[in-house]
């Protein structure tokens, strides 16, 4: 997942802001101490020095950082010369880097250690930073300043210059700056109340998720587990507070994959309940509805303001989609093409399990991974415990994603045990180009914790840009297990799969070579920015990047060659419930953004909402529910995604793409990874994006022909 930036800048600007000197707001209220996130770090990269924050910095540095922002806009206004592209334009994309340098490490946090303070200082800074939003989006004299120049400078201008005009202009007209003043001044409403009610969300959802652990009183109930994942459930437990030996912790999607081992039927059956019903008010502390319906009003509302049919179309006007209906469209063909391979493999699995439980046994949603693995035991004779110890989480890291990243783009990997980190279990790495220069910072953080929220995703405490002189310092975020202390961590094929994965995003930013903050790195469409993380994915299993890096964590003998035919097999093997499940939330997810402000429900009647509409669209199915239903749905109510889920399907398509031109060309020849790195890697948002693909490519449009080929079905 690509962490879209949380500065709360609705213009989608949140690279707007400059590296400045020492400022006048350096020290902090408590005396002579200089506040390290208002001054110049003096480590390599300009890396933030988390040796030196305290979490008491953070707020009194956002404050000053505002305070910097509005100073300098405030210079812009008052500016008497005609507006041109230096004076306004320019002046407009460095007005606020200080806010956006501590942003950017400040978000970081809230997101992967969200400690009490943390979370004190989010509430404290999120109406600041939704007051600065509004102000700077419907600031009429800025506007006519922008206005002004792309009215008459941006046909004159070139290159970067002239695409960073337009971004900014369009990003201030879909804000509303076009907008009569009753229904501007209705719209910095909405956006208050939004971030409001998404600052609620986020609390409430981790808390929801943490709450949903399933404990467990004796060893024996866990049968079938593996040692190394009862150690685990003994460790969740001791660290949640020890209300029974055991726990099981409920992670961010639906399906719980602890189920493909859990012979106990009653205990599986209680990780799922848990896992559906963490936040639809079951437990009534835990109720995530009420947001859901008021969030889904206020964006109703705001797509009707900007003259939209609703807020769907006003989400994917800007993207490679353009309109809801081009995204039925797309899903409708992938909806008719995949229930009945879902029909037939749900058949398939139920009367599996009827040869050992009866044939009156019914399958439940909560056994379907459980006799799905011994079904592909049975018929491909391998499990994830026999090949997990292949997968040692430090040798995926380094011989696969590293490796692979070296093969194909020349890059390298040096440790710096030197750079602090703001957790432990963090590792800092400095990437160099094939020159040996260095361009990068990369720090991992692959380990679940309880102050960390679910999933995955990239981000960036610097985005790389020649303006600023500024490197680009990336970082990606997992939720791996870790094991006992002195034992290997190892993961399963689909968590390899997430690394390659989010290293892929992590790869758009650290080849950035753009001239401004705002259009560099992963600054894309939202249906372009999965692209390079999803084709990244296809390294994990080419042949020699595989034999690199799959090895025995004891004997570090690289997996023998039947296993590994088996275990590549095992990846097509019954993938129509991935594909559903992702369908399923992607349709939810429009349903909720193509009505009208009317037809949302109320709380109550939420859940009913979901079912209504999964029976419409032919995905009500209870064997394969969606990846998340609403009430736990974040990429859309707590992150950017609303209305754009459909983007991880929309760029799979593209992903299949460039993955058959590399695998045409030489999947690992460095001539066509420095053609993908020169025309797409490097170029962050600098052209359009159906432009970048054809440029590569040679493709006039992407080719969905091969999707569900490359999806096993």
């Amino acid at each position: 997942m690509m962490k879209l930036n949380k500065t709360f800048l609705t213009l989608g600007l949140a690279a707007t802001l400059l590296q400045m000197p020492a400022s006048s707001f350096a020290q902090t209220a408590g005396g002579n101490r200089q506040n390290p996130l208002l001054t110049k770090s003096s480590l390599p990269f300009g890396a933030p020095d988390f040796s030196k924050i305290q979490e008491s910095d953070y707020l009194p540095a956002i404050e000053a950082a505002i305070r910097e922002q509005r100073a300098n806009i405030q210079k812009i206004v008052n500016n008497k010369k005609k507006p041109n592209f230096q004076n306004t334009i320019l002046a407009y994309e460095e007005s606020g880097a200080l806010l956006e340098k501590v942003t950017n490490i400040f978000f970081g946090l809230t997101s992967a250690h969200k400690t009490p303070g943390i979370a004190e200082t989010e509430k404290k800074a999120t109406p600041l930073l939704t007051e600065l939003d509004n102000e700077i989006s419907f600031n009429k004299k800025l506007f006519e300043r922008i206005k002004y120049v792309y009215d008459n400078e941006y046909k004159k201008l070139k290159g970067e210059d002239k695409r960073l005009t337009e971004v900014i202009y369009k990003s201030f007209v879909r804000s509303g700056a076009l907008l009569s003043a009753e229904k501007m001044e209705r719209m910095k409403q909405i956006n208050s109340r939004i971030s409001e009610l998404q600052q609620e969300w986020g609390n409430l959802l981790p808390a929801a998720t943490n709450n949903a652990v399933v404990w467990v009183n004796s060893k024996e109930e866990l049968a079938g587990l593996s040692d190394a994942d009862i150690a685990q459930c003994k460790k969740d437990a001791e660290s949640r507070g020890g209300k029974a030996p055991y726990c099981i912790v409920i992670i961010n999607t639906t399906q719980q994959p602890i189920l493909t081992n859990l012979q106990n039927r009653e205990l599986r059956k209680k990780v799922y309940m848990a896992s559906i019903h963490r936040a639809d008010g079951t437990n009534p502390d835990f109720n995530t509805f009420p947001i859901v319906t008021e969030i889904a009003k206020l964006r109703a509302e705001k797509g009707k303001l900007m003259g939209y049919a609703s807020y769907a179309d006003y989400s994917l006007e800007k993207t490679m989609a353009k309109n809801s209906k081009n995204v039925d469209d797309f899903l409708k063909q992938l909806i008719k093409e995949y229930a009945p391979k879902a029909d037939a493999e749900t058949k398939a699995i139920e009367a599996y399990a009827q040869k050992t439980e009866g044939k009156d046994f019914k399958l439940q949603p909560y056994d379907r991974f459980y006799y799905s693995a011994k079904m592909k035991k049975e018929m491909l004779n391998i499990t994830d415990d026999e090949i997990k110890p292949y997968f040692n989480i430090d040798s995926v890291q380094v011989n696969g994603v590293f490796y692979a990243a070296h093969r194909v783009y020349g890059l390298n990997f040096k440790q710096r045990k030197d750079i602090p980190t703001y957790h432990p279990d963090m590792k800092v790495f400095e990437v160099s180009d094939k020159n040996g220069k260095p361009i990068a910072l990369f720090y991992s953080d692959y380990f679940r914790r309880p102050t960390k929220r679910g999933g995955a995703w990239m981000s960036a405490f610097a985005k790389q840009s020649k303006q600023r002189g500024q490197l680009p310092i990336i970082y990606n975020v997992c939720n791996n297990a870790k094991a006992p202390e002195g034992q290997p961590s190892l993961i399963t094929w689909d968590e390899v799969t997430t690394l390659f994965h989010e290293f892929g995003h992590a790869l758009h930013g650290i080849l950035s070579d753009c001239k401004y903050n705002t259009l560099s790195g992963t600054a894309v469409a939202r249906d372009f920015v999965e692209m390079p993380s999803q084709f990244n994915e296809s390294f994990a299993s080419i042949p020699e990047i595989f034999d690199h890096y799959a090895r025995h964590t004891e004997t570090g003998a690289a997996m023998p060659a039947d296993l590994k035919e088996r275990m590549l097999k095992s990846i097509s093997f019954q993938t129509a419930y991935s594909l559903g499940e992702n369908l399923a939330a992607t349709c939810l997810d429009l349903a909720w953004h193509k009505i009208s402000e009317e037809e949302v429900p109320s709380p109550y009647m939420a859940g009913a909402f979901e079912k209504e509409e999964l029976h419409n669209i032919g995905l009500l199915n209870t064997q394969i529910p969606p990846r998340y239903s609403t009430s736990y749905f974040n990429h859309v109510w707590g992150g950017g995604y609303a209305a754009g889920y459909y983007s991880y399907l929309w760029t799979e398509v593209l992903a299949v793409n460039i993955a058959d031109y590399f695998a045409k060309h030489g999947a690992l020849d460095p001539a066509v990874g420095q053609a993908f790195r020169d025309k797409i890697l490097s170029r962050g948002n600098t052209k359009d994006q159906m432009e970048m693909f054809t440029d590569f490519t040679g493709m006039e449009k992407p080719d969905a022909s091969g999707f569900l080929k490359a999806r096993g079905l």
